[in-house]
Parts: structure tokens; sequence; C-alpha cells
């Protein structure tokens, strides 16, 4: 699994859910099939007199997300462009041949009422529910930088176990601290709230770096 994989799941999901922040702060969720890949990039249109293009001309953040049916949830969070005016009739040609319903939304040339947006620098989140135990992993694609997530073990750790014992995925292994395998782990916070040295900690709440 890796980023390019991601994507092209992404693909075979097809409609996929756009979250953004309104004016009001307010979130929002559209769902999206308009939509080309590229291995690095994500290129979708949508028409410039909707509140989904206000607010990623605004903003830009927005987050994607796929679910297929294997149980596995992939997560696009990144910040979206509009591509410039030379480049936004090939994209949007593109976009038109590989969905053709689209012609039946805006037939001729009412396509132009359009808007042609990048995702190009982002993080992508693989999260599968099918196997056992889960599986993870994020990447950074371009100049995105993604937050560590989950949780670590400090050297304050007594082993004790009861961290262990705690974790639904198993997903704790003994040692000196105790150890949590990131590509297991659930974030649910069952071994911090079983710790009773408060061991357990956020990853990015400077966790000892072999937790990770």
């Amino acid at each position: 699994m890796d980023a390019k994989t991601c994507l092209e799941k992404l693909g075979y999901v097809g409609v996929l859910s756009f979250a953004t922040v309104d004016r009001w702060g307010a979130p929002q969720v559209r769902c999206v099939s308009a939509v080309h890949y590229e291995p690095e990039a994500l290129y979708f249109f949508t028409a410039r007199g909707k509140d989904f293009c206000r607010e990623l001309e605004r903003d830009g953040r927005v987050q994607v997300m796929g679910y297929t049916k294997y149980k596995e949830m992939i997560r696009l969070s990144g910040r979206a462009e509009a591509v410039p005016e030379t480049e936004r009739t090939r994209w949007m040609d593109t976009i038109f041949s590989e969905q053709p319903y689209l012609a039946n939304v805006y037939p001729g040339d009412t396509r132009h009422i359009g808007a042609i947006f990048c995702i190009r620098d982002f993080s992508t989140e693989y999260f599968n529910l099918g196997v056992k135990p889960i599986f993870r992993e994020s990447w950074a694609v371009g100049n995105s930088r993604p937050r560590a997530k989950g949780y670590g073990i400090t050297p304050d750790c007594i082993g004790c176990g009861r961290c262990r014992t705690a974790c639904p995925q198993g997903a704790i292994d003994p040692g000196t601290p105790f150890r949590i395998r990131p590509e297991n782990c659930l974030h649910c916070g069952a071994c911090a709230e079983a710790c009773p040295a408060g061991a357990v900690r956020p990853r990015g709440d400077d966790c000892h770096e072999n937790a990770f």
C-alpha cells in the first residue's frame, strides 16, 4: 500500500465525500464524482456559483473521504487550488470524458460555468477495518506535513501491562517502555485510560521516540 494505490482505490469508489468549512465556520460535506486522478494529484469539477466553489476559493482546505466494500477508509487532507485558466479546458474535457453523465447535467457550452480545482500537496490516511488486527498507515505527498496521531508510551511506563490488556486490537508489545504498534492502533484511547502511571499519551506529546 502507498499513496498512489490509495488514489487508485478512491477512483474505484467513484463518489467521494468532500468536507469544507463555510464562512460561518460550520462544516459542509458534499458528494463529488466529477473527479480525475493523476499519480500524485486529484482534479475535480464544480460550478463557480456553488457555495462549495466559494469555500474552496476563500479557504482552500479540504478533506476527502472514500470507503470501499472491503471496509477500507481512505482519507485525503490538503489544500485545493483553482487550476490556471490556460489549463482549465484541458482538465474539464478530461473529467467530462471520464464522467459521461456530466454532459446531461451541463449540456453543450454550459459546462463553462465550471471551475477546476487541484489537490496536489496532501496527506493520505489508509485505515482497514476488515482485517485483524486493523491496519492503518499514512503518507505525505508533495509538501504536505501530516500531524502525528494515535498514542505512544513514555519512559514513565512501569511495565504493569494494563495497557496491553485493555487494547482491543492487541497492538501493544512489552518492553521498556511498552510499545504501541502504530499500524495496528485503533486510536480508541483505552490504553491511556487504563495506565495507572499516566505514561500513555497522544503522539506528539513528548512520547518516547521508540514508541513509534
